[in-house]
């Protein structure tokens, strides 16, 4: 019965709470614009009459700023690539008005592939033009920070899925790092989210929370980088440069042998979790462990730092409910449900997420994003704040050269996207408005014509003429009260009003009114509870538990409308940030000198190519899905962002032709056929040349601007040929069957682990099926076999024929030629890993490259002309 009581006062107090903040009064004299409380800055200069007069105050200073590209630069990368698609579209006509007639299949096909390869290129450059770079002006937030003004405060999410194969001791140096960031300490909040429910976590967690006691104090009194221990501690620089305390050495010393104590209590929880009990795990007080079943257990939380130490952020872990038979959304579940817990703990303005994986690199990254979030002009319009997301310092050199793979997408492509309406949501490293992740619409300037009413609201109930107004600029997906007063209005009306504006709030964000009251509260400002204090009341404590457990989400809009999108991969990341920008909010991007997160360790090509399968997969299946970019719902979204995120999921379709296209060099030198006439006339020649020359001053003027290395840009164009005649092609029927069959095909690279947690909805609803990630090499070993073979064979031609039989094996040489350099170098760094070496890959390979030559071989016999000039096959 108490808890219905304090429901039915929380509702009451929501609701005068929402009438009075809601509703927008226009200041003649001022002219500010209110938006909702739910934002880091509540104020909105709205322009007015009086903006010129120089007796009012003076603008905000902008705490980022947009630097564009030098114009005379930008103005000749634009030029290359306009005379690269003028030339490209002349080679295309060519080559459709010379047909090989002797040939004519292999030059159908050939001149299909170089038309979809071309489409693809001049879509993905359409959303290059408008390449920008951002600054942050570090030096007006500290004066606002010195003159009053507070930080928005911020909740990490840091997710875990499982201890086993997730190393404890790289997810308490995220952690570790989260604490020791350079904000305040009463403005951050950490959030562990275990969604294995492995008690291994919270036992490291509790020790990670004993060390951030002495680790936390050591990083902000003498500025260390980063402030994770591990790599801080494993890197060979001189530690004390720049170091003025005499102190400083002794207390490293100490601090160091600290952590190597605390390493050695978490290898040995490790080592003792390796042997289950077979009752299950037994927790101190001699009660069972409550996560012995990872798939049927109840919700948890347990509040590790925070409730008496002001100096240190509060450390929260989380397991979510889990019931069997249920389903629970893998990662992007996890985040909605710490999205809810953590607003009725803390209720941060702002949401950074990182994996269990990628450390804080840079203490001032929350700084950094807070630059653009605040920011006086745009801060109401930016969703969120990507970050590049870097590999870990050791693993950026020759040792590992797949480290730097995703160089060109974040220093290219998010670049340039960032031209237009702002980069995609990549996963991971991004730091939300929490306003945006609940589904509100950004602040927008009224509209001319509805200035002369006096006040705004921004609601969807109420006149209809109002309303229809709103609704043809708004995408809102939040009900929102009215907050216009009547006095015709009876009081049974009012309350008729209110309960079923109630009603509409528990369709959307569920039945918990404390998390309704955080939603239209004031976010980040004041002081939040205490962990202690809540954990006094059992009617608050019962509240917090209920908005974490697996029936919360039935009959509303989670995970549909707002939050983390469901249904769109793992994490659900590029449509959640498709369903923001459809809304009409912007995205920032942000590449501090330091880089912001890193990750601990080197990826294997093993684990990049199951990887790139996993990403390849989930863009198919948005692509076939309701969340499809070409047709999905958004009106306010630029045409130039709605094709940037259709380029974003329809990649996986370029690897048809790409595989055809390689492997039809092999197929022209062993059948002795060509794909280009023979006689290629002078101007052809000089077109191919231009061509050539145009696709090289493109490529460099785009590294100029970009700072992009030749080697990365090089490994990049490898991978894009790796990865689109494996993963990306076994991606497209991954879809495709799923779509058909409703079950999923996933690649895994431990043949010991059934599938990974992000899967498990799918084992129980689509039937998964795991396959070695070793097939996905049949495909890229297949055609590169069958090129090798093509020019051994046309070598040997050349050779027995003389010098007049090399004219027409030229073209056909280079194709081949390109083909192997692209591939060679993946292969053959995979096969050098003996542990790991795929031979069943190669033996594969082999057979269907030779049952292929000999099929093919079979048939020629039957059909080959009989002219004396005819090329041999082999």
């Amino acid at each position: 019965m108490e808890y219905y009581v304090l429901v039915s006062e929380t509702i009451a107090s929501l609701v005068s709470e929402v009438v009075h903040q809601l509703a927008f009064e226009m200041d003649d004299s001022v002219g500010l614009q209110k938006a909702p409380p739910n934002t880091p800055e509540p104020e909105l200069r709205a322009p007015s009459e009086s903006d010129g007069d120089d007796d009012g105050p003076p603008p905000p200073e902008p705490l980022s700023s947009k630097v564009p590209l030098p114009s005379a630069q930008l103005s000749l990368y634009r030029a290359a690539v306009v005379l690269r698609a003028v030339l490209l579209a002349l080679f295309l006509r060519y080559r459709v008005t010379h047909p090989v007639h002797d040939a004519y299949g292999l030059w159908l096909t050939s001149v299909a592939c170089e038309s979809w390869l071309a489409f693809s290129w001049l879509t993905a450059q359409l959303t290059k033009l408008s390449p920008t770079n951002r600054g942050t002006h570090f030096h007006v937030l500290e004066k606002e920070e010195k003159d009053g003004k507070t930080l928005a405060s911020v909740d990490v999410f840091v997710s875990a899925a499982d201890a086993a194969r997730e190393p404890p001791l790289a997810t308490a140096n995220t952690v570790l790092s989260v604490l020791a960031a350079d904000y305040p300490a009463g403005r951050l909040a950490c959030y562990v989210s275990d969604d294995g429910a492995d008690m291994l976590l919270l036992e490291a967690l509790t020790e990670t929370a004993r060390l951030a006691r002495r680790w936390v104090p050591f990083c902000r009194a003498h500025g260390v980088e980063p402030r994770a221990p591990e790599p801080y501690f494993a890197r060979g620089v001189d530690y004390l440069r720049d170091k003025v305390v005499p102190s400083f050495v002794k207390e490293r010393r100490a601090m160091k042998r600290e952590y190597e104590q605390f390493k050695v209590r978490l290898n040995g929880l490790a080592a003792r979790a390796r042997k289950v009990p077979e009752d299950g795990w037994v927790m101190s007080d001699g009660t069972p462990w409550p996560g012995n079943d990872p798939r049927d257990h109840p919700a948890m939380i347990q509040a590790l730092l925070g409730s008496d130490e002001n100096e240190l952020p509060r450390l929260f872990y989380v397991s979510r409910e889990k019931g069997a038979g249920i389903q629970h959304h893998g990662k992007a579940g996890a985040m909605n449900a710490l999205l809810r817990v953590s607003a009725v703990l803390t209720n941060g303005a702002c949401v950074l997420n990182l994996d269990y994986d990628q450390y804080v690199n840079n203490s001032k990254a929350f700084r950094e994003a807070m630059c653009f979030l605040m920011d006086p002009a745009a801060g109401n319009r930016t969703c969120f704040v990507q970050f590049p997301l870097r590999p870990a310092v050791h693993a950026a050199d020759d040792v590992d050269p797949w480290a730097s793979r995703d160089s060109v997408f974040f220093d290219i492509d998010m670049k340039c996207m960032d031209g237009i309406q702002g980069p995609v949501y990549v996963g991971s490293g991004c730091c939300f408005n929490r306003k945006a992740l609940y589904g509100f619409d950004p602040a927008v300037a009224d509209d001319p014509d509805d200035l002369e009413t006096g006040r705004r609201k921004w609601c969807c109930f109420g006149a209809r003429e109002r309303r229809k107004r709103r609704l043809k600029r708004t995408m809102s997906v939040v009900p929102l009260l009215d907050s216009e007063d009547d006095d015709e209005e009876t009081e049974r009306a009012k309350r008729r009003r209110l309960r079923s504006y109630r009603a509409a709030l528990e369709r959307h964000f569920g039945l918990s009114p404390l998390f309704i009251a955080s939603v239209f509260g004031e976010q980040g400002i004041g002081g939040s509870p205490q962990p202690a204090a809540m954990a006094a009341s059992p009617v608050l404590k019962e509240a917090i538990i209920n908005v974490i457990s697996c029936a919360y989400e039935e009959r509303t809009r989670w995970g549909k409308e707002f939050g983390w999108i469901y249904g769109a991969g793992a994490a659900g990341g590029v449509v959640t940030g498709f369903r923001m920008h459809a809304r009409g909010w912007a995205s920032a991007y942000c590449m501090p000198l330091r880089p912001a997160f890193r990750s601990y360790g080197g990826c294997s090509p093993s684990e990049m190519l199951a990887g790139a399968s996993r990403r390849a997969a989930v863009a198919m299946g948005i692509l076939l899905s309701r969340h499809c970019p070409v047709w999905a719902a958004g009106t306010r979204m630029k045409p130039l962002q709605r094709l940037a995120y259709v380029n974003r999921v329809a990649y996986p379709l370029t690897s048809l032709p790409l595989t055809v296209y390689c492997a039809l060099s092999a197929v022209c030198l062993l059948a002795g056929k060509s794909i280009f006439p023979n006689d290629v006339g002078y101007d052809a020649g000089v077109l191919l040349v231009l061509l050539l020359f145009s696709v090289i001053a493109s490529v460099a003027l785009e590294l100029k601007w970009s700072g992009v290395s030749l080697r990365a840009w090089w490994l990049d164009e490898k991978l894009w040929v790796v990865i689109g005649t494996s993963a990306g092609l076994a991606a497209v029927f991954q879809g495709i069957f799923r779509a058909c069959t409703g079950i999923d095909v996933g690649f895994s690279t431990d043949t010991t682990t059934p599938v990974k947690e992000e899967e498990e909805e799918a084992t129980m609803h689509d039937s998964t099926r795991s396959v070695r990630w070793s097939n996905l090499l049949v495909p890229p070993i297949s055609v590169l076999l069958g090129n090798l073979a093509g020019v051994v064979v046309a070598v040997s031609y050349g050779v027995d024929h003389g010098y007049e039989s090399w004219s027409p094996l030229v073209w056909r040489l280079l194709l081949a030629a390109w083909v192997v350099a692209h591939l060679q170098g993946f292969l053959r760094g995979l096969l050098a890993r003996r542990e790991r070496a795929p031979t069943i890959a190669v033996l594969w390979s082999v057979l269907f490259v030779s049952i292929l030559s000999l099929l093919w071989v079979n048939v020629q016999t039957y059909y080959a002309p009989t002219a004396a000039t005819q090329q041999p096959i082999f």
